[in-house]
Formats: structure tokens, C-alpha cells, sequence
């Protein structure tokens, strides 16, 4: 019966020949995720911020006026052990990336102009508009039980 020994010298991980030609070398992987890191922070630079305990959003255009954080400002920028949420008072990591602000299409502002005129509403009289309805609609519908 053989028995298997294992040695002290270790083999490298990868050919080192190959690993040049193909650009994949160690120190090459570290410069390229140094690279995408860089690129990450800029695009999260622009991106606004949720509160998971109340809603609030943390934009970066806007600033906040109340901690005296300048228009521009992002959010990865701000002191993590002094920052709270100015509705709840939740910590820095209370809050999640939902992404930049949406920013429409081309062609979307030629298109805001056509229909009733509810393209131009803001999203919250929409959905007074929308949810009004609902509610005069199923006052209507109940109304039709005082005939008899």
C-alpha cells in the first residue's frame, strides 16, 4: 500500500507564462479591481439614498439643509458616525442605494404634451387623481343599493 505525502513546496496557482500572455496576471487583477472600484464610487457619486426605517430619500442635487450638507454632496461622503436620518434618527447604515434620479428618454419631453393633460402632473396629484376616482367610482356603485 503507497502512502501520499504532502510536500512543503507549494505550486503557484496559475502558470505564470500563460497568465502574462493573457493579461491575468495577480497584479494585474489587483490594478483592474482598483480600477472598477474607482468607477463604482463615481457612479454611486450620483446615486440617491433610501432610509429603510421611514422612506426618506437622500439625494445629492439636494443636499441637506439641516445638517449642513452642501447641494452635491454624496452620500458616501458623509461622516458615517455622525449622519442620522432627519425624520427617524436611523444610523448611516440604515440606508440603501436605490439608484440615481430618473432622468427621461429622448423624446419623452416632446411627448409630455399629448393626452389629457395628466403627463404634466406631479406622481402625487396622479395618484390623488387615480385613487379619487377609485373612490368616487365604488361611492357610485354602493349608491345604486338606496334604489329600490
Amino acid at each position: 500500500m503507497k502512502l501520499q505525502t504532502v510536500r512543503d513546496e507549494q505550486k503557484p496557482a496559475i502558470d505564470q507564462g500563460k497568465a502574462q500572455l493573457s493579461g491575468k496576471t495577480p497584479s494585474n487583477a489587483e490594478q483592474k479591481s482598483e480600477q472598477e472600484l474607482s468607477g463604482l464610487d463615481k457612479d454611486l457619486s450620483s446615486n440617491r439614498f433610501e432610509c429603510r426605517g421611514c422612506g426618506y430619500v437622500y439625494d445629492p442635487k439636494e443636499g441637506l439643509k439641516k445638517y449642513q450638507i452642501a447641494a452635491g454632496t454624496s452620500f458616501l461622503d458623509i461622516d458615517k458616525e455622525k449622519f442620522r436620518c432627519p425624520v427617524c434618527r436611523a444610523r448611516y447604515a440604515a440606508y440603501k442605494d436605490i439608484g440615481a434620479k430618473f432622468e427621461p428618454s429622448d423624446g419623452m419631453e416632446e411627448n409630455v404634451v399629448y393626452g389629457f393633460g395628466f403627463n404634466t402632473l406631479p406622481p402625487g396629484q396622479k395618484n390623488v387623481l387615480i385613487f379619487g376616482g377609485l373612490a368616487f367610482a365604488a361611492a357610485c356603485f354602493l349608491s345604486l343599493y338606496s334604489l329600490h
